[in-house]
């Protein structure tokens, strides 16, 4: 279980209770977020990437075609577990490891590139910016990606973000709007802002997709008890069908932000 009381304020979440749903219905960036890394020359053939929370490896597996060499590192058992299925199921050769970034010990000079996706903010800035500064070799970058729903300009987004609440009135994972990637003081020290962008994105899904997803985020299944899963499964999945149709898109948007070893 993890408790952080900058997170939900302090209520505690464990991804391992959601990772078969999370790689399921998790692996959902389309190939245009992955084409703006590859337009920046990251994670590319040649490079060696460390990945840091790669929950069950969406980033790696889907760059995996790119020719980079990876290594991959989340805090749960549970989602490395799943990684490794379905790295296997798709004769990938990545190195998942079951590890706390801040634990997290290479060599100095070790990558080209570290990829944080969707997971930057849990982390303690103040004790990993000096390792992965250290871990970098000369220039090396450090890549921040991240996503999310845009409840108000999206009403299905909206509506279950707002039962989100209903059921974890802690949750601190909505009411997003497009902004850019929010880098810590800390990271000024050793790293300089290169390059960043934020762009827009249609996302489908069909009703089970959706559900699955909202299923899978941090308020929901890494957080509720059994009886409060079961009501949101039923209330969620009745609001569904008064407001959607089988197949949808949600709006979302995206950011990344590129930083170079000082």
């Amino acid at each position: 279980m993890i408790s952080d009381k900058r997170i939900d304020s302090g209520k505690a979440f464990d991804w391992g209770r959601t990772s078969k749903e999370y790689a399921k219905y998790r692996d959902i960036y389309p190939k245009e977020f992955y084409d703006r890394i590859v337009k920046r020359n990251l994670c590319v053939k040649g490079q060696k990437v460390l990945d840091l929370g790669t929950g069950t490896g969406v980033l790696p597996r889907n760059m995996y075609q790119y020719g980079a060499e990876w290594i991959a590192t989340d805090i749960s058992k549970e989602q490395i577990e799943q990684a490794k299925i379905l790295a296997k199921s798709q004769n990938m050769d990545i190195d998942f490891r079951a590890v706390a970034t801040e634990d997290i010990a290479f060599d100095d000079e070790s990558f080209d590139i570290i990829t944080a996706c969707q997971c930057f903010f849990y982390f303690d800035h103040k004790k990993i910016m000096p390792k992965l500064h250290d871990m970098l070799k000369k220039d090396g970058k450090l890549l921040i990606l991240y996503m999310a729903w845009l409840p108000y300009e999206d009403e299905i987004a909206n509506k279950s973000e707002q039962l989100v609440k209903k059921y974890n009135p802690d949750w601190t994972g909505g009411g997003e709007t497009k902004r850019p990637v929010n880098i810590p003081d800390a990271a000024y020290e050793y790293f300089e802002l290169e390059d960043h962008e934020e762009y827009d994105l249609k996302i489908p899904f069909t009703k089970e997709s959706w559900h699955g997803r909202m299923r899978a985020c941090r308020g929901i299944g890494a957080s509720l008890n059994e009886d409060e899963l079961k009501r949101w499964d039923i209330e969620h999945r009745n609001m569904l069908d008064e407001i959607a149709d089988e197949n949808f898109d949600v709006l979302h948007y995206a950011a990344m932000a590129v930083l170079r070893k000082k």
